[in-house]
């Protein structure tokens, strides 16, 4: 066993795509205090996803890829992963596995279990309980997560909408701690606009409206369309900007000249530059079918911009209505169309919005928070005397 004198913490994600898990998981396995030794395991990101691995490589994570661990079910892929991961905590003996996302979380938890790693940690940044699957998938992966609940230590749930979720479902009840996700987010204010703007040709004084993140159904990316549709219909020079990229492009672009929006609608695939990108967005929407806590949210916030979400999953935990944004019923398209009418209108109540969203955030999802509530944790549990690690 190594023994360093630092807590060795090993953090499992499914993969690095562009999104809020994988910024989740870079800040803690960068920003861990002096008495943890983070190692960071992943897998391979599906196409069009993007990937954030070369951001926390730079930033001084230690990644280290598994074989086989892909989003999408392979058995014996699956397998595979589970064996190497099994395999690699018996070398490493870490004192705490953390596991991030549905399949990191499955095969990760697994092989610690197996691996009789003392302390065990499964966190929610959403769930794929509800929403996603047909009514036998749904109920497979329920009865899963009921089963992995007996062999976790504590569940982390990144709103309490979704620890209220998995308690409802079964999963976890009596040991769920509610630890709000943090994001570095000084960087998003302050930025002069115009760069966005010019460059996809939208004149100055035209409304614009965005939706930052993955091109995938959940996101409901085909109400923002047809929500912004019945917008240009009495807002003729009003703009709409979709940040992101995913298995959707295709289908969008076509969605989108067949709604009449090709003078209306920008895609701009992956961006880096999100200062640049909010201080020229109006308004910023998550219209999303199922939601853990919206990073684009969080950060349209932080670049005091008003916000538009759908009341669904940890949505309602960033958005007051009235104060920083609107909240309008899941899918529906006449709702979103007139919440975002009712902004671009009002500039005086985009700005006080704007002002308070940022204050609110700020005091919720700053990223030192969130390090030192998760460091907490662990020695928390390290610490009860159940919980000491076994003879190897």
């Amino acid at each position: 066993m190594k023994t360093t004198g630092r807590i060795r913490l090993a953090r499992v994600i499914t993969r690095m795509n562009v999104g809020g898990p994988s910024r989740h998981v870079t800040i803690l396995t960068t920003r861990h205090g002096k008495d943890f030794d983070p190692m960071l395991f992943t897998g391979q990101p599906d196409r069009r996803e993007g990937s954030l691995e070369d951001e926390a490589v730079e930033r001084g994570a230690q990644i280290i890829h598994v074989p086989g661990l892909r989003r999408r079910v392979a058995p014996l892929a699956d397998i595979h992963a589970m064996v190497w991961l099994y395999r690699r905590f018996r070398l490493e003996r870490p004192a705490v596995v953390a596991t991030h996302l549905a399949k990191a979380g499955t095969v990760g938890r697994l092989a610690a279990m197996l691996a009789r790693v003392p302390v065990r940690v499964h966190t929610f940044h959403g769930h794929v309980l509800d929403g996603y699957f047909g009514r036998l998938s749904t109920l497979f992966f329920v009865s899963m997560e009921r089963f992995l609940s007996r062999h976790t230590t504590q569940f982390v749930a990144i709103s309490p909408e979704i620890a209220a979720d998995l308690d409802r479902l079964g999963i976890g009840r009596g040991k769920t701690s509610v630890i709000r996700l943090g994001l570095e987010l000084d960087h998003l204010a302050g930025h002069p606009g115009g760069k966005l703007r010019r460059e996809l040709g939208i004149p100055a004084e035209a409304p614009v409206v965005g939706i930052v993140g993955r091109l995938v159904p959940i996101k409901a990316h085909d109400l923002f369309l047809e929500a912004a549709a019945k917008v240009a219909e009495s807002v003729p020079d009003a703009q709409f900007v979709i940040v992101g990229d995913g298995e959707l492009w295709e289908e969008l672009h076509r969605l989108a000249d067949a709604s009449g929006l090709d003078d209306h609608v920008h895609f701009t695939g992956w961006r880096t530059d999100l200062g640049d990108v909010y201080s020229d967005l109006d308004v910023v929407v998550c219209c999303s079918r199922n939601e853990g806590t919206p990073v684009s949210l969080i950060e349209a916030c932080a670049a005091e911009r008003p916000v538009i979400g759908t009341r669904v999953g940890g949505v309602p935990d960033i958005i007051t209505p009235g104060v920083n944004g609107l909240l309008v019923p899941s899918g529906d398209a006449t709702a979103l169309a007139a919440a975002i009418k009712d902004l671009i209108a009002d500039p005086i109540r985009r700005e006080s919005m704007g002002t308070a969203g940022r204050r609110l955030v700020l005091e919720r999802h700053g990223a030192d928070r969130m390090v030192k509530e998760l460091e907490d944790l662990y020695r928390n549990l390290l610490g009860a005397p159940a919980l000491n690690p076994r003879p190897a």
